[in-house]
């Protein structure tokens, strides 16, 4: 009577031991498939529809709305706006190192002369005209051939900007001669990829 109440305990122990140690199992399993199904491979990849995401739906774009977008992707308008850019930005920094430079409005005729205020805010325009030009035609040039380089590769990387640069600089070098246009090349193409590879 007593062997048999044991071994009841003993079969009971062993059945409680058994079930303990598959209820431990099971939340192991459990937790993986849901790791797998929110973070793993079977997690559903949901489209970033502003809709779906709580926010107003995007109307459909007008006929007008593509051909302004079409006219601001194109070489043209990007050309157009680092011309304007890189005018703006000559004059400022022509105007600034005219600002810092202790030789405008000099007369070597009269070294001791101190100039007017005329004659400095005069020589600060010419050199300020000066920068703007000279910067507003690169800023063209750059742009202009690497939306062509770009729109040609069908790419956009960073070698668009060294061709680009390679060009603009050899373009402008060759002017000086062909191993004024072969510095120029390698000089813009260099410092191209020194920008893209900081900006990126």
């Amino acid at each position: 009577m007593a062997a048999s109440s044991g071994a009841a305990n003993a079969a009971a122990s062993d059945s409680d031991s058994v079930s303990a140690g598959s209820s431990m199992e099971s939340p192991t399993i459990q937790y993986s498939l849901v790791l797998d199904h929110l973070i793993g491979s079977k997690r559903p990849v949901k489209d970033l529809n502003p809709a779906v995401m709580g926010g107003l739906p995007m109307p459909p774009k007008s006929d007008d709305q593509k051909m302004i977008e079409r006219a601001m992707e194109s070489c043209a308008f990007k050309s157009i706006l680092a011309c304007v850019g890189g005018f703006v930005l000559g004059g400022a920094f022509g105007v600034f190192t005219a600002g810092i430079d202790t030789n405008v409005g000099f007369d070597p005729k009269d070294p001791l002369r101190t100039p007017t205020a005329r004659e400095v805010l005069k020589d600060m325009g010419q050199r300020g005209m000066s920068y703007a030009k000279n910067f507003a035609i690169i800023g063209a040039m750059f742009s202009c051939t690497e939306c062509i380089i770009e729109s040609h590769r069908g790419v956009t990387d960073w070698k668009n900007a060294v061709y680009s640069g390679c060009v603009t600089g050899g373009v402008i070098g060759f002017r000086a001669g062909l191993k004024a246009g072969v510095l120029g090349c390698g000089g813009f193409a260099a410092f191209s990829a020194a920008i893209e590879y900081y900006l990126r």
